[in-house]
Parts: C-alpha cells; structure tokens; sequence
C-alpha cells in the first residue's frame, strides 16, 4: 500500500462535499500537472491511503484521509489525463494546519514535498513514517 497527500481548494471539492458523495466516494479528477498526472495514472492502486489537504484557504491543513477505490484511468472528456476514485475514511475533528507540519520539517517531515518551498503539486507521495507521523500529529490535536 502506497500513501498520498492529495490536495484540494475547498471551495471547489472539499473534505466537507465528499463526505456528503453517495457512500462517501467521488472522483478525484481535474489534475492538470503532468507529473501529478503521472502519479495518478502508474502509482495509484486500490486500497491505497491518502491525506485530504486543503489548500489556497484561511487555514491550508490536513482535514482527513481517504482511500483509493478505483485506480488511476483516464478521464472520460479527455483521456490524456487521469483520475482516480477515493472515499473517505475519516474527517479530522481538527485539522493538521499546513504550520503544525512546518513545525517538524527539520525532523519527521523533513523530506514531507509538501512543505517544500515552490511546491505547488496537487498530489505527492508519502512515506509511511509521514504518513504515521501526521496521524500522531491529527490524534494529539483531537485529544
């Protein structure tokens, strides 16, 4: 199993829109980053794990985790693209702010792409010590 962080204006899909999605599923499409694109198409399967992350919001922040349910394929308007289908596994009582994770990116989440400077893919991968870290991180904020 692979692990993402998949990231999302709220405005246009958010963690709230797919928790309301017939059985909390939705397609994750309208990537328009060729590498972004690629990660969708080779390295997303079925049962992978990924963050909800919003972003260009008051408060950009991990806010839950999905599933992969349908791997990556193309988009049916135009298939240079790709898309995968997710659900929603769990919505954070409280988000990991996008300035809680810049607080270990000396330590833990030093390598997170994320919080590289520039960055500005809408999907990246995560590794599982990340990705446990970030879990840790969402269960202090919630107790």
């Amino acid at each position: 199993m692979k692990h993402w962080l998949m990231k999302s204006e709220p405005e246009a899909f958010g963690i709230d829109y797919l928790a309301r999605a017939p059985r909390a599923t939705a397609v994750w499409d309208g990537v328009r980053n060729y590498q972004a694109r690629n990660f969708l198409r080779d390295g997303f399967a079925v049962g992978d794990r990924a963050f909800f992350h919003h972003s260009s919001c008051e408060l950009p922040g991990i806010v839950g985790t999905m599933e992969v349910v349908r791997a990556g394929h193309p988009e049916p308007k135009d298939p240079r693209w790709c898309q995968v289908e997710v659900r929603l596994l769990r919505k954070f009582a409280h988000p990991v702010t996008l300035t809680a994770l810049r607080e270990h990116e000396r330590g833990p989440l030093k390598d997170l792409i994320v919080l590289r400077r520039g960055n500005r893919l809408s999907i990246t991968p995560v590794t599982a010590a990340e990705w446990k870290f970030i879990h840790r991180l969402a269960r202090e904020r919630s107790a």
